[in-house]
């Protein structure tokens, strides 16, 4: 009898945790968005200079990238933060985070020395720095972990879409 009663007591304690997981991951994923906006709002030129820098997309297109970014970002934070449209802040998080992978990768195998610009402005690194790919690399796959949980498991407390629907934090494991 006890070992029909672990799995249960398992999926009991996963049903009780998971969407504290999930407001954890909302609330951090939110801040990612909302300080890498923040940080490049200010000067929309210099973010327009980091994707330019990646050598991938044509000056003028990378310059108008560079400038929606910071508001496309600070837009999936607000979002996020409040958990309205979680599942399509989510979904869209990770689209740009398998982006910014594979353009942090195409860099480096390019040999190209650049900050990534993913919190600041970025761009061309002065002579002798080297560019720091693997971390930033590692960093985003964490962040595409959050956004792949809220994927699967958008509903969480204290959020925006939860009292709209009316649907409580916890679905049932059947749906």
């Amino acid at each position: 009898m006890t070992m029909t009663a672990a799995p249960s007591t398992q999926a009991a304690r996963w049903l009780a945790i998971r969407p504290w997981i999930g407001v954890a991951a909302r609330l951090g994923l939110a801040a990612v968005w909302l300080i890498a906006g923040a940080s490049k709002v200010g000067d929309l030129a210099a973010s327009g200079r980091a994707v330019n820098a990646y050598q991938i997309l044509p000056y003028d297109a990378a310059t108008v990238v560079g400038a929606a970014l910071p508001f496309v970002e600070l837009a999936l934070g607000v979002l996020l933060l409040l958990g309205l449209a979680t599942r399509l802040g989510a979904g869209v998080s990770a689209a740009l985070l398998v982006v910014f992978v594979a353009g942090i990768a195409s860099a480096w195998s390019r040999g190209l020395a650049i900050d990534c610009g993913c919190f600041g402005s970025g761009g061309q690194l002065a002579e002798g720095q080297a560019p720091s790919y693997l971390p930033e690399i590692l960093r985003d796959l964490g962040f595409l972990a959050l956004a792949g949980f809220l994927l699967i498991w958008p509903r969480t407390p204290f959020s925006v879409d939860g009292w709209l629907t009316g649907e409580p934090a916890v679905e049932d494991e059947d749906e």
